[in-house]
């Protein structure tokens, strides 16, 4: 999915997301001197984590600016595109956080996986589930619906169940080990119109110029009772789905 990126408004407002992958690093368990391709890094904050580990790791990321920044970290981090990997047989894990449900290809993106890791090789990570962000689609497709414009119900994005991504890893030759939904309402800086604005430019971009600013508003305010606390903290529905496999 074409998306613009800004590293500077991510680390700001969306930190969070490196911080909620951690416990996908423990699934991982990643060994020092292990070979691990993190698919999808973003600007390198989660990256860290494996370093710190003691791995060998090769960033890759399909946002030109997000390389850069995680270059910027030290990181060995190159432009990929997660549906064409050209690696092969010369990883123990692929890891991946927060991406994939931004690629709607998912048999070319496990299929790429699957060449690059070595036999006995893992595959762990976790990304939109079946139901993330349901209540922010729902408003959204309201929004364009009164306006004759035409919205998707996950709003383009890739949310599988985990019966689905299953099925698609075995396909492809991994023995699944585990693989559930984890529903995690989570804490956001700021309003329904900030999260928009920095993962949601691409539906937004869908809507005549002169119709966008009104329609975040109705979003916003269609999901304030239910999405804003009595605290006044924003809490946006996030399903995710985490799963470990093996290639044997």
């Amino acid at each position: 999915m074409a998306k613009a990126w800004d590293p500077d408004l991510y680390g700001s407002t969306a930190r969070y997301v490196a911080d909620h992958g951690r416990p996908v690093v423990e699934w991982l368990a990643p060994q020092p001197g292990e070979r691990v391709l993190d698919l999808g890094c973003g600007d390198g904050a989660l990256t860290q984590a494996l370093v710190a580990a003691g791995c060998e790791v090769v960033a890759v990321d399909h946002s030109q600016a997000m390389v850069e920044a995680s270059r910027a970290r030290g990181l060995n981090a190159h432009h990929a595109d997660a549906r064409s990997l050209d690696f092969l047989d010369e990883f123990d894990a692929v890891f991946t956080n927060a991406a994939l449900h931004w690629v709607p290809e998912a048999e070319a993106v496990v299929a790429g996986v699957a060449r690059a890791l070595r036999p006995g090789g893992r595959y762990v990570g976790e990304f939109g589930g079946q139901g993330n962000v349901s209540q922010v689609c729902a408003a959204l497709g309201a929004a364009f619906s009164i306006r004759d414009l035409e919205l998707d119900e996950t709003c383009g994005w890739y949310f599988p169940s985990p019966a689905e991504y299953s099925a698609v890893l075995e396909k492809h030759g991994f023995q699944v080990q585990r693989a559930e939904l984890i529903p995690r309402p989570t804490p956001t800086p700021g309003d329904a119109v900030e999260w928009l604005a920095n993962f949601g430019d691409h539906i937004l971009a869908g809507a005549p110029e002169t119709e966008r600013q009104s329609i975040l508003q109705e979003v916003n305010a269609a999901l304030e009772p239910s999405l804003r606390g009595d605290d006044g903290i924003w809490r946006i529905d996030y399903v995710r789905i985490r799963f470990a496999a093996v290639l044997p």
